[in-house]
């Protein structure tokens, strides 16, 4: 990776993690009542290829916890085994958090997201479920699985939370997660959003959160 890339992709990551406090937002007094009960929090990261975003997911979730009770473990899973060999050799393992008292606990899986009730392993009631650049347009059908088995592999409580590249198509992607039992929270706009090449795309552009319907 060359180093202009490498910058972009850690100014990349310093958004998400604001985004990600931007949209939890008045729902974070709810979610921190929620992490503080569990000895773990728990995050699957769906479709994380490199999981270039690990250290954001685990730092911003142990912030929630709280001091002293940061300790979160993370699984990822992705269709292509070379991305998590990747995950798995930066970031496998348990390791200190950088910014909280607590334990980082990674690990990362071949599998396929569509599939997830067949991956027993993984267990269930996860704290949070998160997708990177969710892709509705390749392949409508397929994602809204995805959609339908994230939601339920959350607890009760659990959040998920989606990025875009595309306007149209995370209001797609909406549509279809409160079609399946999702209800929106909050889903918010990047303006700060690096663009990429292809029009109407840039990187995180949008961010939603979702708790289960009861």
């Amino acid at each position: 990776m060359s180093e202009r890339l490498r910058s972009e992709n850690e100014e990349d990551l310093l958004r998400l993690r604001k985004m990600l406090g931007k949209v939890v937002g008045d729902d974070e007094a709810e979610v921190r009542r929620r992490l503080e009960k569990s000895e773990q929090a728990r995050i699957l990261d769906i479709a994380c290829g490199e999981c270039r975003e690990a250290e954001v997911l685990t730092e911003f979730v142990a912030g929630l916890k709280g001091a002293g009770k940061g300790d979160v473990k993370l699984t990822g899973m992705d269709v292509r085994a070379r991305e998590i060999e990747d995950a798995q050799r930066r970031f496998g393992g348990k390791q200190d958090l950088k910014a909280q008292a607590g334990k980082q606990d990674c690990e990362f899986l071949t599998g396929d997201a569509s599939k997830l009730d067949q991956h027993l392993e993984l267990g269930e009631d996860f704290d949070l479920v998160f997708m990177r650049h969710q892709n509705y347009w390749n392949g409508a059908k397929t994602w809204e699985q995805i959609y339908d088995q994230a939601l339920n592999k959350l607890d009760q409580d659990g959040r998920l939370i989606i990025t875009s590249y595309f306007d149209k198509e995370h209001e797609l992607a909406l549509e279809a997660i409160q079609r399946l039992g999702g209800e929106l929270i909050r889903t918010e706009f990047n303006p700060e959003a690096r663009k990429l090449p292809t029009e109407g795309k840039s990187v995180d552009r949008h961010v939603a959160i979702f708790k289960r319907k009861r």
